[in-house]
């Protein structure tokens, strides 16, 4: 059953809109309706009472559970405490977080590695620091969130392509030369 939004309670003045706003994206489909699922090991998670592989979720590796990974977590939540504190160029960076830099750039035979809290702030902030407004950035017309909006704050023009289209991707680069990067 969908919600209804026209006999909301009175919105301060200015705000009227709202419901009628709500009710069309009610009407077409458009509402997100917050759920709470029950992860379980081995990337099933318990839904209204329903096992079902979770097909959205970011533990691919299903480290979530290993044994290893908790007793780390627990250590270090015993030696540090809980929550991030603030961004790492604050003062969030830890000596966890540091270690853990240096271990991925030796696993990837890499000089160094940058932790990011997210993959969303991951795509953000390298778009915006590789990309300047002289250059162009080709995207893929199904990206993510994360990728678009890395390419509108990165100042560079944004050339979206159908997805999948080698064709007209190879076209657009060829007209492309007037670009410093692309």
């Amino acid at each position: 059953m969908n919600p209804s939004f026209k006999n909301d309670h009175h919105l301060k003045r200015g705000l009227e809109w709202i419901p009628a706003e709500l009710d069309h994206l009610n009407d077409e489909n458009l509402i997100r309706i917050r759920k709470s699922i029950t992860p379980l090991p081995k990337g099933k998670c318990l839904l209204e009472g329903q096992e079902l592989i979770n097909m959205a979720g970011n533990d691919y590796l299903d480290l979530s559970t290993h044994p290893e990974i908790i007793a780390s977590a627990r250590k270090s939540a015993e030696e540090a405490g809980v929550g991030s504190r603030a961004s790492a160029l604050v003062i969030g960076r830890t000596c966890w977080h540091e270690s853990l830099e240096k271990k991925l750039a030796e696993f990837e035979k890499e000089e160094s590695a940058l932790l990011f809290p997210t993959g969303y702030a991951a795509n953000l902030g390298t778009i915006t620091s590789l990309v300047q407004k002289n250059d162009i950035i080709f995207s893929d017309s199904l990206n993510h969130a994360s990728l678009i909006d890395g390419c509108r704050l990165s100042n560079a023009k944004t050339q979206i392509y159908p997805h999948s289209d080698m064709n007209f991707l190879n076209e657009k680069l060829a007209e492309s030369d007037q670009f410093n990067r692309r």
